[in-house]
This record gives C-alpha cells, structure tokens and sequence, in this order.
C-alpha cells in the first residue's frame, strides 16, 4: 500500500452542520453502516472540520436532545494529514482500533474520511460505497410482488 490517504479517502462522507440537533445525529446513525459523522459549519467538505462523532459520543436518547452536535464532538485521535503516507495511517488505525479518520489539509479544512474495512487490510472505496447505497435503495423501492 504505497501513497498518501488522499488517494484513498472517501471524497463524499457524510457531513453535517455544527449547528445540527443531536436528534438529527441520532437519525443519520440510524443507518448501520454509518460509524463518524463529521461536523463543518454549514455542513461541507472543505470547510474547516469542527468536530467528529460517533454514537459513543452521544448522549443517551432525551438527554440533551435540545442541544448541538458540536457540544459533544471531538477531534482528538480522529483525524489524519493529507500527506500521511496510508500504510502508516493503517497501522495506527489498526493498533488504536480505530476504522474512520476525518482527513484534514495543513488548516485543518476537512478533505474527506478514511476508512477501514472490517479486515483491517485495505480502505473504503466512493465506488464500494455508492455500490452499496444503489443496493440499498433499490431494495427499499422495489414493490412487492402480487400474488
């Protein structure tokens, strides 16, 4: 695996304002196949990274329910420069147990998310990502067949 984690970030992750409610955090990770929601100011790559989240941040259901994403954000540990080489990423993903780091350029805007597979042997890719989203969504609009 040679190269930085720029070739291998996923350029579309899932990005929300800083200002989202933590009910709206709680409905994205809904899906199971969401593990870091990544917060900007108004909810975009490119923009300075604010703060990352994943379900252990969050505050149990009703707890704090009126307040923001941000108040329970970090970035410490969860994120990667640009120009780090991606084997070195992997292996401290791997040794940290961590499967999503935010990837940040030298001003901390946010580039995209690098993210593990399950094996711990290779990274996401936009083309597996979107491939699974397809399936998906055609599973959930198919209609059933009469009978």
């Amino acid at each position: 695996m040679t190269g930085g984690v720029t070739g291998l970030m996923l350029r579309s992750p899932i990005v929300l304002a800083d200002s989202e409610s933590l009910d709206e955090v709680r409905r994205v990770f809904d899906s199971s196949h969401v593990h870091m929601v990544l917060l900007t100011a108004s909810g975009r790559v490119g923009e300075p990274l604010l703060g990352t989240l994943v379900r252990g941040d969050l505050p149990p259901a009703g707890v704090g329910a009126a307040g923001t994403a941000l108040a329970h954000a970090r970035l410490e540990g969860r994120t990667v420069g640009a120009a780090t080489p991606a084997e070195d990423a992997r292996r401290a993903m791997h040794a940290a147990g961590d499967r999503r780091l935010a990837v940040i350029d030298p001003d901390g805007r946010l580039l995209g998310l690098l993210c593990l597979k399950r094996s711990g042997e290779g990274f996401c890719t936009d083309a597996g990502v979107a491939s699974r989203r397809a399936a998906r969504t055609d599973a959930t609009t198919q209609a059933p067949l009469d009978a």
